[in-house]
């Protein structure tokens, strides 16, 4: 649909002549003529020439009135499209210490290390999040940011795909990991803040520690979600019944504090199923706040009148000159 977004600007018509009437009056002139500076005297010399005056004056009072419909920002709106803003941002903590090369975890018919059922597992819950805002920290000795918070689903999947165990060390740094994570929402004043902080281990390593990155979770208003990973001996026979698991090292502890004081859950994934259900239950404790916003694409057209007063300029200094150069050769 085309409209003029300032329809007010043809107020501004009359303006010229009004000026010149005024002018006319003060100066007793019985011609009403149209002023404009970058128009005065053009192609104008000492030659006395006789140019016809009614032609100019339409051809000004056509340029004004293009330069006016410009001022008034000529638009074409489109159809109406709906879009949905998310209100779900969420980071992804995963643990790449050591003891995520423990194959105590079963998939697909055999047992596999911790961190390749974590992978398999939450691709597939990232390739699930169209529309949410995604990033991935990966800590162990420290921690570091691997994916900033984005809407691209397919990189995050990637590059968490990509990561390897003692990738930042063999330690863990659950404190960095929590505090890194809820730096990283400081810029977001509105949305679900939502960590999973994923981890098979205590705090061994880093600046900080998890009760100070607690209260600034607490104070910035992040909802963690822990999620402790490995079996815990009683699932499996053979080696792993033998030798146990080093999943009782887990700080069920800490990691059931620091979800209980943020708002949100602990979690204990023993296996591939259990770890893929936690995904369900999240997605029913955090539904996608959506929120629609309808907008109309709008296209500017300010330039065609415009253009056309540049043009008819142009015709005018030309015509000026053409006229001159005649009047001129019949002298």
């Amino acid at each position: 649909m085309f409209e003029f977004a300032w329809p007010w600007a043809f107020a501004l018509l009359p303006l010229p002549w009004l000026i010149a009437l005024i002018a006319g009056k003060q100066k007793h002139h019985s011609t009403l003529m149209l002023r404009i500076h970058a128009l005065a005297h053009m192609g104008m010399t000492n030659t006395k020439v006789t140019p016809s005056r009614k032609w100019p004056h339409w051809l000004l009072a056509i340029v004004w009135a293009l330069v006016v419909a410009s001022a008034a920002n000529p638009v074409f709106r489109g159809e109406p499209i709906t879009l949905s803003e998310p209100g779900r941002d969420i980071m992804l903590a995963v643990d790449l210490s050591g003891s995520m090369r423990e194959q105590d975890m079963a998939y697909q018919g055999r047992f596999v290390d911790r961190l390749s059922v974590v992978k398999a597992v939450l691709s597939e819950f990232i390739s699930q999040r169209r529309g949410d805002q995604l990033g991935l920290i990966l800590f162990a000795d420290t921690a570091f940011l691997q994916t900033p918070l984005t809407r691209d689903v397919d990189t995050v999947a990637q590059m968490l795909e990509e990561s390897q165990i003692g990738l930042v060390g063999r330690a863990t740094a659950i404190g960095d990991a929590l505090g890194l994570s809820v730096k990283r929402f400081n810029e977001k004043s509105q949305s679900n803040k939502v960590v999973i902080l994923l981890t098979d281990g205590q705090n061994t390593a880093g600046n900080l520690k998890p009760e100070e990155a607690l209260i600034l979770a607490k104070d910035a208003g992040v909802k963690v979600y822990t999620v402790g990973v490995g079996a815990d001996g009683r699932n499996q026979g053979g080696l792993f019944s033998m030798l146990g698991s080093s999943g009782a090292m887990l700080d069920e502890s800490l990691l059931k504090t620091i979800a209980e004081q943020t708002g949100g859950q602990y979690f204990r994934a023993t296996d591939t199923q259990s770890l893929a259900n936690i995904y369900k239950e999240l997605d029913a404790l955090e539904p996608q706040a959506e929120q629609e916003q309808t907008f109309r694409p709008v296209d500017a057209l300010f330039y065609l009148p415009l253009s056309g007063a540049l043009l008819m300029l142009f015709l005018a200094a030309l015509w000026r000159q053409l006229k001159q150069r005649a009047v001129v050769g019949d002298a």
